[in-house]
């Protein structure tokens, strides 16, 4: 069973700095595109960054842009996601996800349901 572990969530004043990783168990992922999502209760999963398999092209959603930077490592078969300026609806628990495909539309690749791997999610909490 493919498996995607994330840790480096906690408890951040805002306008702090958190870095998540995301370490892959088979060097398959290497080949895969990898993103985060983030989850408040009662709303869906929202999509926060991207990053291609060899890391040379990346996306983020408008409202983390500039602030957040997703990277990969993958001698390390592991993924980063650096977040910065820490604001409270940043709050949530982050998810990484794998897929094999690449979208070039906005609509497919924030949408979840176009990734295929999940990890189980690290809290973040942001306190103002």
């Amino acid at each position: 069973q493919a498996q995607l572990i994330e840790s480096g969530g906690g408890l951040v004043q805002a306008g702090g700095s958190l870095r998540l990783s995301c370490v892959a168990s088979r060097s398959t992922f290497n080949n895969y595109a990898m993103a985060w999502f983030r989850q408040t209760p009662g709303k869906d999963r929202e999509f926060v960054a991207r990053i291609n398999w060899s890391g040379a092209v990346t996306n983020y959603s408008d409202s983390v842009k500039g602030r957040f930077t997703i990277t990969r490592d993958n001698a390390k078969i592991t993924n980063y996601l650096q977040m910065s300026s820490l604001k409270p609806e940043d709050q949530g628990i982050y998810y990484c996800a794998a897929t094999t495909s690449w979208y070039s539309e906005p609509h497919f690749f924030q949408s979840a349901k176009k990734w295929n791997y999940w990890g189980q999610g690290t809290q973040v909490t942001v306190s103002s």
